[in-house]
């Protein structure tokens, strides 16, 4: 028995794959642990590999060095100092488990297995592993220890289980992608757990980008009477000691950090600033070019861009043809100026009369349609593609979900790219986001405070400039009813009839329907970009291409 634990715990930012690089990440954090005096230095869930290593734990080469890692990491805690909690995949003759381990004194003192694995939206962890059985305390250091790992508090059949058996607190490593308004539902959901079991539960979160998934820490505990105990901040790495204590109501912490909480807005920007910065910067890219039209989603991507990367390793290009307006190239190089960014100019016009030329004769006897504009938009795409090819800079491709919902986007042309900070936002959206970043400095931004774009580029009409006169709602309806009937579609797979109820025109929803679904080849083809809301298009929600089902006729 003892009345006092010492916990550091370390809410990381791990590199799936990286093994070795995320060993020394964890040595590192044991060497403060070990000098704040901590018992036992808490980490994410599949802390070893980085998380989720999909397909990667298919391969025995890929499991066994996690093994071999584990055991590096065991033998560190011989010299008597921090115990370690790391999570790492395990294969027995029964399967491959998602584990955690308990490594003291020179080995494995403990490990428990996952049980309720997600199967869900962007987790697919049935295709990998293996779930365990319910699991036992673990007894460390005089403390009766419960370990779910992140799913399993989801539902009270762990924690219950646990409880049962004297659990006296829950430690849960976690690795819960960031998601528009999950911040609340995970407090709610642990309150829920620690009101069932009277037990002290925390929850450690990683934080970081892998792929689409933005992952924004914010870990927490939640005392036995329900209140936090404290927070740590969201997207951003932390390392907090604290001390637990045994009084006559049970365990308790001490008071810890109380990170402040960023609104919904702060915390859809701070996901796209950390996507995009772990994304440019574990894949090795010197930086992004982006083609900057002086229209407002080129404008937000480029000010997350610098907010990422720093002005430095933004690299805008102004891409005008005959229909650009004065008013977009002032508005391009006004919001270039503001961010500090380097601007060329490369206009398109050279291209789009060759490739003139070069079809006239195929194309004689039809008059101009979609098809010269699509033409102006490849063209953009293939120069940015061959700045990207000669100086390295991947491409930050600047569509946002309205229109890539319902194709208003032109394959190779403005979806070229290699990832996009706006995938998941509706154009409302962006909107909204471009306003209050003219009006807040994110911390740890590294781009300028103040305005990020002019004024104009936010309150004028959006068009492609692909012909005269051209305005986005002359082939969209206005983005507040496209974006409210998308909403219903896409996050809430609701019915025609339901849409209509909304308030909405029939022959609008029936059209809009129709565009979402034959737009679906297009997606499949789109690149990768942060998951903000219910439904990313490619992971959470996937359709057939060919498609034969409407629900509006």
């Amino acid at each position: 028995m003892t009345d006092r634990l010492r916990l550091t715990l370390a809410q990381i930012d791990f590199t799936v794959g990286d093994i070795a690089g995320n060993v020394a990440r964890i040595l590192a954090a044991r060497d403060k642990a070990a000098a704040a005096g901590a018992d036992l230095l808490v980490t994410s869930e599949l802390s070893v590999t980085g998380y989720p290593p999909e397909d990667l734990v298919l391969k025995p080469a890929f499991v066994a060095e996690a093994k071999a890692a584990l055991a590096r990491l065991a033998a560190a805690t011989a010299d008597g100092g921090p115990a370690l909690l790391v999570g790492a995949p395990w294969a027995t003759d029964e399967g491959l488990f998602n584990a955690v381990f308990i490594l003291d004194g020179g080995g494995i003192a403990a490990r428990r297995d996952k049980v309720d694995l997600p199967n869900y939206g962007v987790f697919d962890e049935k295709r990998v592993f293996r779930a365990g059985a319910l699991p036992e305390v673990v007894e460390f250091r005089g403390v009766r220890l419960g370990l779910p790992i992140c799913e399993d508090i989801w539902t009270p059949a762990v924690t219950g289980h646990l409880a049962a058996r004297g659990a006296e607190i829950m430690i849960v490593p976690n690795g819960s992608p960031f998601e528009a308004g999950k911040d609340d539902l995970r407090l709610d959901l642990v309150r829920a757990r620690v009101a069932e079991t009277g037990v002290p539960l925390i929850y450690l979160n990683q934080v970081g980008g892998q792929d689409e998934l933005v992952f924004d820490g914010a870990s927490f505990a939640v005392g036995a009477d329900g209140t936090p105990s404290f927070r740590l901040p969201a997207f951003e790495e932390a390392l907090a000691t604290m001390d637990w204590r045994r009084g006559a109501g049970g365990w308790g912490a001490d008071d810890g950090p109380q990170a402040e909480r960023p609104g919904p807005l702060a915390r859809i920007y701070g996901a796209m600033v950390l996507g995009l910065r772990d994304y440019v910067n574990k894949n090795r890219f010197p930086g992004v070019v982006l083609g900057l039209s002086g229209g407002i989603d080129s404008a937000i991507s480029a000010a997350v861009a610098v907010d990422a990367l720093g002005p430095e390793r933004v690299w805008c290009v102004m891409l005008p043809s005959r229909y650009t307006s004065p008013d977009s190239l002032e508005d391009a190089a006004l919001c270039a100026g503001m961010l500090g960014v380097r601007l060329d100019e490369v206009g398109i016009e050279p291209a789009v009369e060759a490739f003139s030329a070069m079809l006239g004769p195929v194309f004689a006897g039809r008059k101009p349609d979609i098809t010269e504009e699509n033409i102006q938009s490849r063209a953009r795409g293939l120069a940015l593609m061959a700045i990207s090819n000669k100086f390295g800079h991947m491409v930050l491709t600047t569509g946002n979900k309205s229109e890539v919902s319902v194709g208003y986007a032109t394959l190779y042309g403005d979806m070229c790219g290699g990832y996009s900070v706006l995938k998941d936002l509706y154009k409302t959206t962006v909107f909204a986001l471009s306003r209050w970043r003219n009006e807040n400095r994110p911390a740890g931004a590294l781009g300028p405070a103040g305005l990020v774009m002019p004024e104009r580029i936010i309150t004028k009409p959006p068009t492609a400039e692909l012909r005269e006169n051209q305005k986005d709602q002359d082939s969209l309806p206005p983005y507040e009813v496209l974006d409210d009937i998308l909403e219903a579609l896409v996050e809430g797979e609701m019915a025609f009839e339901d849409v209509v109820a909304r308030g909405h025109d029939p022959a609008t929803v029936r059209r809009i329907e129709h565009l979402l679904y034959v737009a679906e080849y297009k997606r499949r083809q789109a690149a990768p970009g942060v998951k903000i809301g219910r439904k990313l298009f490619g992971r959470d929600r996937r359709y057939p291409i060919t498609n034969g089902f409407r629900d509006a006729y």
